[in-house]
């Protein structure tokens, strides 16, 4: 198969001795009434080789599960907008610095431990800790993603929950590939990246995470949400 980077973005990478291809897979625009199931097994296929790992972004297994609402549609409490003030933003998205992904974290992840960790967080900034809150909170407040202007559309303007049930996905997409690759469900941006499920070890999804640590998906409309991790020979 002849991979092709997506523009910015180095298709292999040097890690602990060896040498791997991250090959981006394109796939048709994914919407709510899509099946995962039926979108990996309609573009991935073709692509793949012995010894391959297949990752899948949790933002479009997110999607099919209708876990992504219009921005205009959240309607945040007063205490999403209080505790929306504090989230620092970073370069690769605003998180939960506006009230309405702030809303959806309350909601999905529940009142008292959103307070817990703005609670402990606060705490520990004064001691130069930082990222205690989304430690606290977990992964579905870190997996929460706002709307940006360099996201494809319609999903500029929608914010978008962590996937449920992660690993079940993973184990599900392995079975429907012929149980041939493992599988992961990765949430990454250009500041690094996280296994949320899995059909492998924790040593070896530490193993992908610095792999792909520099997002070789790109974080814009290269509509490339599914990727290959192959050794390189």
């Amino acid at each position: 198969m002849a991979a092709e980077a997506n523009q910015g973005k180095k298709l292999d990478v040097e890690f602990d001795g060896g040498r791997f291809l991250r090959i981006p897979i394109k796939t048709k625009l994914v919407m709510a009434d899509d099946d995962i199931v039926d979108v990996v097994t309609e573009f991935v296929p073709e692509h793949l080789q012995d010894g391959d790992l297949l990752f899948v972004t949790e933002k479009i297994v997110a999607i099919t599960q209708g876990r992504a609402f219009p921005i205009d549609s959240i309607r945040p409490r007063k205490l999403a907008y209080t505790l929306a003030k504090y989230v620092t933003k970073t370069p690769s998205g605003i998180g939960l610095g506006m009230p309405e992904t702030m809303e959806c974290a309350l909601r999905d992840c529940g009142t008292p431990r959103i307070l817990l960790a703005a609670g402990v967080a606060a705490v520990t900034k004064l001691f130069g800790r930082k990222g205690d809150f989304y430690r606290v909170a977990g992964a579905k407040a870190r997996g929460i993603d706002g709307p940006t202007s360099g996201t494809i559309p319609p999903y500029n303007t929608y914010v978008v929950l962590a996937p449920e049930r992660p690993d079940d996905v993973a184990r599900q997409l392995r079975e429907a590939l012929g149980n041939k690759v493992d599988v992961l469900i990765v949430d990454i941006n250009d500041l690094g990246g996280n296994v949320l499920g899995s059909t492998l070890d924790r040593e070896a999804e530490k193993r992908v995470e610095r792999i792909l640590a520099d997002n070789p998906l790109g974080q814009g409309h290269q509509s490339t949400p599914i990727g290959i991790i192959r050794p390189a020979s």
